[in-house]
């Protein structure tokens, strides 16, 4: 399978009377623009605010981000959820890259929502403060879930989706400045030269936790509570096959921005046929009880060895519970000869003396931490606030608190803000934007 990925670096992004690509300018007509988004009747209150880097501006809530694309056959960027199922994986695509669709609550934020600065020490803990986000400002209908702290913010999550179709229009007919090409060949069909080189597989542990519909990560459209592990093309997940979704503290999500562009895959691919023979992605999940993972872990260590894999990378979305479907995946990856990385945060109270993962096991010899989701962070006030700064403290998001007897609110009088890292928008990119250290003591 073929996939081509036609890049346009965006350096700014404007309103103005056409929507359209120009000399590195995108420019966004404002009125056209909501009224497009305003089409779903949920939404009752929008507002587009454009969030670029070193700006003194605060974004919370933050419950997705998608990069603009748009098919050039004209088929759904997101099959199963803004159009028709179609085989992801193949075919061409024009990309917006430097900048983020990125939806914010108005007012109202949740469990598994998210801050980034876009200036000054804040800015260092997520990757996109990086990009220029198009931020999509939406307050909803959505009544039944306005006081829960777990949200499936499907209204604003979707509006995204749609969005980002929608800009990515605007380079469908231009000629992109490079092209990336990911080259899939069946793993029967490779090269004795390939074939000799060790093999390795990526397990990904998308989040699929919540048993009620509607929070989960989905795949072709099908919430992936429902889904068994499976082997897949890695160019399907670069080509939209599998969204984000809206639950598990949020420097712990993948956005569908990240997986869009999943670095992980992207490096494996680079060094496929050099160092490595790149056999794929085991597309696995994460559970609730204890005999869902055990099944898990049986089905991604028999594809794998299945496969003739040498060695695993396996990467988790999420921590806590799901720590134990990461541990014994690598477990039993281990148990039939596999050699396993594995990739995470970890959970080592705000001291970091607190064991790391719930689920420990002297299998797991290769583990790489990208940081500790409880982490204290003290910020100063920003300048502009996108969305509503007391969210972060009144409702629920997995880094704040409306109280705590020494520390008092996470939202202070002044705008400045305490918070653990757990609600730093995406902020431990454990799919491979990570920029943190380990420093041995």
């Amino acid at each position: 399978m073929l996939l081509e990925i036609g890049n346009f670096y965006v350096k700014d992004v404007k309103f103005g009377e056409k929507t359209s690509f120009k000399d590195g300018v995108l420019f966004i007509n404002k009125d056209e623009a909501i009224d497009f988004i305003a089409k779903d009747e949920h939404i009752t209150d929008i507002d587009i605010e454009i969030a670029k880097p070193g700006e003194d501006i605060r974004i919370v809530p933050i419950k997705e981000a998608v990069e603009p694309r748009v098919r050039l056959d004209g088929k759904s960027l997101f099959p199963g959820v803004t159009g028709n199922l179609r085989r992801a994986g193949e075919g061409r695509i024009h990309a917006l890259k430097g900048c983020s669709v990125m939806g914010v609550g108005m007012h109202w934020g949740s469990f598994g929502d998210g801050l980034v600065d876009m200036s000054g020490e804040g800015a260092k803990y997520s990757y996109y403060s990086n990009l220029i986000n198009i931020c999509l400002v939406i307050d909803t209908d959505e009544e039944f879930e306005r006081y829960e702290q777990q949200k499936k913010n499907h209204a604003i999550r979707w509006a995204c989706h749609y969005f980002a179709e929608y800009l990515g229009e605007t380079v469908k007919s231009l000629e992109p400045e490079d092209l990336e090409t990911f080259e899939f060949e069946g793993v029967t069909k490779r090269s004795d030269s390939v074939n000799e080189l060790p093999s390795v597989v990526l397990v990904m542990q998308p989040q699929s936790q919540m048993e009620e519909l509607g929070y989960n990560d989905l795949v072709y459209g099908w919430d992936m509570n429902k889904y068994l592990p499976s082997f897949m093309n890695p160019n399907e997940v670069l080509d939209g096959a599998i969204i984000g979704g809206s639950f598990m503290p949020c420097s712990s999500k993948w956005s569908t921005y990240d997986m869009q562009n999943f670095p992980i895959i992207k490096e494996l691919y680079k060094e496929h046929g050099k160092t490595l023979n790149f056999l794929g992605v085991i597309m696995s999940n994460l559970n609730v009880s204890l005999e869902q993972k055990e099944r898990a872990a049986i089905f991604v260590s028999n594809m794998a060895r299945t496969l003739g894999a040498d060695g695993a990378i396996v990467v988790e979305e999420g921590y806590g519970n799901p720590d134990a479907d990461y541990v014994r995946c690598i477990c039993a990856l281990e148990e039939v000869g596999v050699k396993v990385v594995g990739i995470s945060n970890e959970c080592t109270g705000r001291d970091g003396k607190s064991q790391p993962l719930v689920v420990m096991d002297e299998g797991t010899t290769a583990l790489v931490s990208t940081g500790n989701v409880s982490e204290l962070i003290e910020l100063p006030p920003a300048k502009k606030v996108i969305g509503e700064l007391q969210a972060l403290a009144r409702d629920g998001l997995s880094g704040g608190w409306s109280g705590d007897e020494i520390l008092g609110p996470s939202v202070r009088e002044d705008g400045s803000i305490i918070m653990e890292n757990n609600a730093m928008f995406c902020g431990d990119q454990v799919a491979g934007w990570a920029t943190k250290i380990m420093r041995e003591f």
